[in-house]
């Protein structure tokens, strides 16, 4: 199946390992130039020799924290003049703490809300004049299944995930509104995934892995690939008619009817 992202610039942040990387893989795969950002040089290195497999010359790799909002508006526009686009934007970071609502001061929420939301905003709000330009745009967050449902012990995750959700609704009715039908906006929401991170964790519990299978109705954890898989259709030409949808890839862990 062509999934009309030959020719496709695409970003994604935090693209250097797990669900990131796996996404920035899947793109390459079809065809998109891809550009990933991350915070460690050396894991970056990894992240574009491994791509540049799939897509020898179309990768690109910055590193950067995803909380400094300069130097993501300067990776856009450094990606706009190599490449073109951005056409497709994968806003991705990494979890905030663990724990529980009281554990946490004000200073903790902030930082949460720095790294997931306002980072997926600024990267968003510098890469839509060149969607605007181009006639096409793919904004894409990824959160996790504290979006849909709260999780136990993850006060922060279930306070600002929710708020991506809220980020993406107003922006496809004010880009509706704006005549700009082009550019879609979705939101993945992954649950327990086998990355590096969430193998190290389950690792150090009793019962590992397996423990956390019990209660997915699959019987087993997603693979990272078939998160990247989901997050290239919602790219792709093919989803022009999606936008607004929260989807979780969770193997069935969501229990709510909405």
């Amino acid at each position: 199946m062509d999934l009309g992202l030959k020719g496709r610039v695409a970003l994604v942040a935090a693209g250097t390992s797990g669900i990131g990387l796996a996404v920035a893989r899947r793109l390459a795969g079809e065809g998109a130039t891809v550009s990933v950002c991350g915070r460690s040089p050396g894991r970056l290195r990894e992240a574009v020799s491994l791509l540049e497999e799939e897509a020898p010359g179309a990768v690109h790799g910055k590193a950067l924290d995803v909380t400094d909002h300069a130097a993501v508006e300067g990776w856009v526009e450094e990606v706009a003049g190599l490449h073109g686009g951005p056409h497709v934007v994968v806003a991705n970071a990494g979890s905030p703490p663990e724990g529980g609502a009281e554990r946490f001061g004000v200073p903790d929420y902030r930082a949460a809300v720095e790294l997931n939301l306002l980072s997926a905003i600024t990267l968003t709000r510098a890469a839509l004049p060149h969607m605007r330009q181009a006639g096409y745009g793919r904004i894409l967050f990824v959160t996790s299944l504290a979006s849909k449902q709260p999780i136990p012990g993850l006060a922060l995750s279930n306070t600002v995930r929710p708020a991506v959700v809220g980020y993406a609704k107003a922006l496809v009715h004010e880009l509706a509104e704006a005549g700009e039908r082009a550019v879609t906006v979705n939101v993945l929401a992954p649950g327990m995934t086998r990355t590096p991170t969430l193998q190290a964790w389950a690792e150090e519990l009793e019962g590992g892995v397996e423990r956390l299978s019990a209660d997915i109705p699959i019987g087993r954890l997603a693979e990272p690939d078939e998160v990247g898989a989901a997050a290239a259709f919602l790219a792709s030409s093919l989803a022009g008619a999606t936008t607004g949808v929260v989807l979780p890839v969770d193997g069935g862990a969501t229990r709510g009817l909405l």
